[in-house]
């Protein structure tokens, strides 16, 4: 009996594990698994934010599913075709999440609408998109020469990064007109 639950547990670690990195199959969508997770990504924002979510909690979960993200990437690598299979998206969904995050934070302080905030979510997934698909340095760096979890997930924390700052400067420059 002990040796069944072990199994099962074991089993019952990988099915949720990939389900966690394929974002409930996600990944297995369409020709663009990566673009699809990140307007489900999008699209989450914009419902919590409508539901007014604390982004406290947000911003604790991103942190749980980045590490945790991390370990189940090295620990299932051999599910996978490859180490950043396309499957696996939930790195597009951390890394979307950084601007998200950093305008759902000013924003909800700040008691801006809605729309706005859909406005804000949409650019920032055209340039998210853009830096992931195009992958300028230092992003090509860690997608080239981190083969493990961490590179996986962190060249799309940087590409979020990039996100932001090109974000947050165009709105810097459009409020000074």
């Amino acid at each position: 009996l002990v040796k069944w639950l072990y199994q099962f547990k074991k089993i019952m670690f990988k099915i949720f594990g990939k389900l966690m990195l394929t974002m409930f199959n996600i990944g297995k969508l369409g020709k663009f698994p990566g673009t699809i997770a990140s307007g489900v990504t999008s699209l989450l924002y914009i419902i919590f934010f409508y539901l007014s979510i604390d982004y406290q909690i947000l911003f604790t979960f991103f942190l749980l599913f980045f590490f945790t993200s991390i370990y189940l990437i090295d620990l299932l690598k051999n599910e996978f075709k490859e180490i950043d299979s396309r499957e696996i998206v939930i790195d597009e969904f951390l890394g979307q999440s950084i601007p998200i995050l950093f305008f759902y934070f000013i924003l909800s302080e700040a008691s801006a609408s809605l729309n706005f905030f859909i406005i804000i979510v949409m650019i920032s997934f055209i340039g998210f998109r853009f830096f992931d698909i195009l992958k300028p340095y230092p992003i090509s760096y860690i997608d080239n020469n981190f083969k493990n979890g961490f590179g996986v997930v962190f060249d799309d924390i940087i590409a979020g990064f990039f996100t932001t700052v090109v974000l947050y400067i165009f709105i810097l420059i459009y409020d000074k007109f």
